[in-house]
């Protein structure tokens, strides 16, 4: 919905780990486990987003794109939520159970964590980076969009007041 509001293109840092353990013919649990011993999938994954925000006009989301994207980016966002609901909606999407949802999406994000402290040196509890955080655990799809929405065209307003 922001993509379309401002005409620009949508690259999700998570269907290119997707696209890649496709490509690679295993499972996401199994490109994590390769992730977590070697630099190079989450390094493969960075260069494609740099690479994608470089280009201009998009909208990277994951959890790295404000980290990779830094001066490339005028606005960073942060979308939380907690976990029941991130789980209830992974479950959702990925046609899983809750409790196989809970277990993997537990585990990715710590290994996630660990990761990225190591291969970077980033914390990514420290939400300094970002400029508009907003917590979707109870909204809608349509009421978040519109909140970003409003708050993305007030900062580009400054931006080029600034």
């Amino acid at each position: 919905m922001i993509a379309k509001e401002f005409k620009i293109r949508y690259v999700s840092a998570g269907q290119l780990f997707r696209d890649l353990a496709k490509e690679r013919g295993v499972s996401l649990e199994e490109l994590g486990k390769q992730a977590a011993n070697s630099s190079e999938i989450d390094r493969m994954i960075d260069e494609r987003s740099t690479a994608e925000a470089k280009k201009g006009d998009a909208m990277i989301e994951g959890q790295l794109a404000a980290w990779m994207a830094k001066d490339l980016a005028q606005v960073r966002i942060y979308l939380k939520a907690p976990d029941e609901e991130r789980i209830a909606r992974i479950a959702n999407r990925d046609h899983l159970d809750r409790q196989a949802a809970r277990r993997q999406t537990l585990e990715r994000e710590r290994i996630q964590r660990e990761r990225y402290r190591r291969y970077y040196g980033i914390n990514t509890d420290d939400l300094t980076l970002y400029n508009v955080i907003i917590d979707t655990g109870s909204r809608s799809v349509e009421s978040t969009s519109r909140e970003l929405i409003s708050k993305i065209h007030e900062i580009l307003r400054q931006n080029k007041r600034g």
